[in-house]
């Protein structure tokens, strides 16, 4: 039986027909009270989790209307509000104003309505590399009511299987030129019934583009509820089952009107640019909700390599930059040592927690502040951060206006400052899986707890200390080592495997296999690649070994249970 009941007198939908624990402001009451749907397919919402494993929610400040559309906020009413001939995305040899990303995108509104049958709470899975017509294809399925799931080009069919299956999609849109993998995992799924191309391109010269033409310029958004579930983010857990995060069309803004408002500083003259996949919640905030949300612009490039991001930065005159710590590292090393960034105003950093070399270099020679911060997918954004004026190394900040944080024990009582313990925090976002167990370890006494281990200051400024799960992140990619292993075990010539992050001067850490072989199997440099080979084939390939050991056994103990405490010394 669902979670949910449906007040009819109200409108309203009620969580939690089951007993509650009463843990905070927002669950005080003996039911946690949506607004309104516009969802016919009400999926998202019968898939939400109990109320009594939702964290505290505090709205504060951020106070919507009943009816909000996110995609419909992000381009017509900006258009009405005056930016209209104001530069919005630059990418593929073009500039596009809001007008035309407007118009744009309530054509492909139309297409997916009228000729793709989307209905108001169906799922749709994007599937492209960073370009102005994913952004495109996002919004405008927005603004049609759909909740949408962005991928990142490098995911394997079994993987998508994964995503589509958990969240019961059957339409999928995609860049032309990445249609194989999509197709694969449609050929086998039970869900996905439709695969349609776009052009990423600046053509317009695909199935999707070719019916889009042909649609009016203008569309009547859906008028979704702003409790609505807009945003399906999904991440790996260390089981390497893939996580579904639900954030609603509230959420999206308040990420902007929040931390990109307050730490940013955001204005229409700033230009937005970046590395972090659009698939990733914090390069969809970073690269286009919101430079959108406040008049700015975005440059997406499909290549933004640390070297080619520095020719970006001064092609396109940009502003604020987001990317890794690896990268920036990368970016320096590759810099004149007479570089000059005269447009960039601030860099924020993510992913992984920022080196203090990296900081002091990159401040030393740019003279422009860096920014370090944390945020998960589960909050959508960064909840903790520097500020310009206000930043420090070794220092992830303070929380972001309406967001509290402390370090707490294992009971969930807050440690002294300076000990370290695990990070609690919560706002006006907050976790919440699709139909998953794991929330209740995520969510405690109402408190989001993000896997991280720090400390907390006198002066109220956080410190990362370490990772307090098994993850292992890459240059901001989050690995989950049993995937890996699942992937190396599937190979003829392994026994036996275990998988962990080791430091990394470059990378923060790299995915390291120990690796037992079969009788008959060599170890040599030759069976290394075929192993890493055969794992960029298997799974995403940034997820392969870039380190292989061969040892005689794994340590384990005596139930059998691999001790990765032990590989990792």
């Amino acid at each position: 039986m669902s979670p949910c009941a449906l007040d009819t007198k109200r409108g309203l939908t009620r969580l939690g027909g089951r007993s509650q624990r009463g843990y905070g402001m927002a669950l005080q009451s003996a039911f946690c009270v949506l607004g309104r749907t516009a969802h016919t397919d009400t999926f998202a919402r019968d898939n939400l989790p109990p109320a009594e494993l939702w964290p505290q929610i505090s709205l504060g400040r951020f106070d919507y209307p009943e009816e909000l559309n996110a995609g419909f906020e992000l381009t017509d009413r900006m258009v009405a509000r005056g930016f209209g001939d104001h530069v919005c995305l630059i990418g593929d040899g073009r500039r596009r104003t809001y007008k035309e990303l407007s118009d744009w995108t309530n054509r492909i509104a139309y297409a997916l309505v009228e000729d793709l049958g989307v209905k108001p709470g169906n799922r749709v899975l994007i599937r492209a590399a960073n370009n102005p017509a994913l952004v495109a294809c996002w919004i405008a399925a927005t603004k049609a009511g759909a909740v949408v799931v962005n991928t990142m080009p490098l995911l394997r069919a079994g993987e998508l299987t994964q995503i589509v299956d958990k969240a019961e999609i059957s339409l999928a849109l995609c860049d032309t030129r990445l249609m194989d993998e999509l197709v694969t995992c449609a050929g086998s799924s039970k869900f996905l019934k439709q695969v349609i191309g776009f052009d990423g391109t600046a053509g317009h010269d695909a199935e999707l583009d070719r019916v889009a033409l042909s649609k009016p310029v203008t569309f009547d958004a859906v008028k979704t509820g702003r409790d609505d579930v807009a945003l399906l983010g999904f991440t790996s857990g260390t089981t390497g089952e893939p996580k579904a995060t639900m954030h609603f069309h509230r959420d999206l803004l308040i990420i902007a009107d929040g931390y990109a408002k307050e730490v940013l500083g955001v204005t229409p003259d700033d230009v937005f640019v970046g590395s972090p996949p659009l698939a990733f919640t914090f390069g969809l905030g970073g690269l286009a909700i919101f430079p959108l949300r406040f008049g700015a612009s975005a440059a997406l490039f499909e290549n933004t390599s640390p070297v080619s991001l520095i020719d970006i930065i001064r092609t396109c005159q940009a502003t604020i930059s987001f990317t890794a710590p690896t990268a920036y590292r990368a970016m320096l090393a590759a810099m004149e040592q007479d570089v000059v960034l005269s447009s960039l105003r601030v860099a924020v950093s993510g992913g992984e927690t920022l080196p203090t070399p990296v900081f002091e270099e990159w401040v030393a020679r740019t003279g422009k502040p860096i920014l370090d911060g944390i945020g998960s997918t589960e909050m959508l954004h960064n909840f903790i951060s520097n500020r310009r004026g206000d930043a420090a190394p070794a220092t992830t900040g303070k929380p972001v206006t309406g967001y509290e944080a402390k370090v707490v024990d294992h009971d969930m009582k807050e440690m002294p400052r300076g000990e370290v313990g695990k990070l609690a925090v919560r706002g006006p976002t907050g976790c919440r899986y699709l139909a998953d167990k794991r929330q209740a370890t995520y969510v405690r006494d109402g408190w989001n707890l993000t896997g991280d281990a720090f400390s907390q200051d006198e002066n109220g400024y956080f410190h990362f200390a370490a990772r307090s799960d098994d993850m292992i992140i890459s240059s901001g990619y989050n690995i989950a080592g049993p995937e890996v292993e699942a992937a190396l075990l599937a190979h003829p010539d392994v026994k036996e495997c275990a998988v962990i992050g080791v430091p990394d001067d470059e990378r923060g850490q790299i995915v390291q296999a120990n690796v037992v072989l079969k009788e008959g199997t060599a170890p040599s440099p030759e069976t290394v690649k075929k192993l890493q080979d055969h794992v960029k084939m298997t799974i995403a390939p940034y997820k392969y070994p870039r380190s292989v050991k061969f040892i005689e056994a794994l340590p384990k103990t005596p139930t059998g249970k691999i001790q990765r405490f032990r590989l990792r010394g």
